[in-house]
């Protein structure tokens, strides 16, 4: 089992999730986290430090952010590593704390790196 990034992440990327992350599994692109399940060891440190509720472990995702294991799969493979102190939240982070449906914006600036049934 691994944990999972999920929708709220995009445009926020506030990353107090990496700060503690024993193995630092997560990997970084312009404006999400990801985590990659082949590193994660399952110890929930991600969860509790995320300020937007945005990671769950893969078998609690509500079933509308389930494509998110395969999102998370993927762009781990592509993106660099995360790193603690030199990554950092966007600028705007605040504004899109609250927004919902921001799937649309993540999958656009990805669209060339996601399977295409990913993006459709």
């Amino acid at each position: 089992m691994a944990f999972v990034v999920t929708e709220n992440c995009i445009r926020c990327k506030f990353t107090d999730c990496i700060s503690n992350c024993p193995v630092d599994c997560f990997y970084e692109g312009p404006e999400f986290l990801v985590i990659d399940p082949d590193e994660c060891i399952d110890c929930n440190v991600c969860a509790m430090d995320c300020p937007v509720d945005a990671i769950f472990q893969d078998k609690d995702l509500p079933e509308d952010q389930k494509d998110f294991i395969e999102i998370n799969k993927q762009l781990s493979k592509v993106w660099p590593q995360a790193v603690p102190g030199v990554s950092t939240p966007l600028p705007d982070a605040e504004h899109w704390r609250n927004v919902s449906n921001k799937r649309e914006i993540l999958l656009k600036s990805v669209s060339g790196i996601l399977k295409d049934e990913l993006v459709e």
